[in-house]
């Protein structure tokens, strides 16, 4: 009886395996296939045209490589006197793309702004607490 045992568990096991290899098969190809879904066939993108339009202006590829590269840069100056795109949906997402950043920019201000009070307020305590200190040790002595 013990046998039967071990063979029955040992092909539960086994369709147990088997199902669960599937499962992930079937995970892999729904995830493969959205990635394909999100890349439209479109082999153009936005970064492209904007390439393109660049080339039209005749500005150096060199230059171009080099804003590609740096990455502490948030804003080129630029992007301000590159042509609008033709396409009403390329302008609208330039467009939300310039929003999006105008607004990480203004974010970035206030956030530095606040930064600066606080250390300010931090230097006037520290100042107060070494002049206390000071008093503490002349009293001491």
């Amino acid at each position: 009886m013990a046998i039967k045992e071990t063979k029955n568990s040992k092909k539960i096991l086994g369709i147990i395996g088997f199902l669960l290899l599937i499962i992930a098969g079937i995970f892999a190809y729904l995830n493969f296939s959205s990635k394909q879904d999100e890349n439209p066939s479109d082999n153009t993108s936005p970064a492209s045209e904007a390439i393109a339009l660049n080339k039209t202006n005749e500005i150096p590829a060199s230059e171009i490589i080099t804003l590609e590269e740096s990455s502490s840069v948030l804003v080129s100056e630029d992007i301000l006197k590159e042509a609008v795109p033709e396409n009403a949906s390329l302008a609208k997402e330039e467009a939300a793309k310039l929003d999006d950043i105008q607004s990480q920019l203004k974010e970035q201000e206030d956030l530095l702004k606040a930064q600066h009070s606080d250390a300010d307020q931090l230097i006037q305590l520290k100042e107060e607490q070494i002049k206390l200190l000071e008093a503490q040790l002349t009293e001491s002595k």
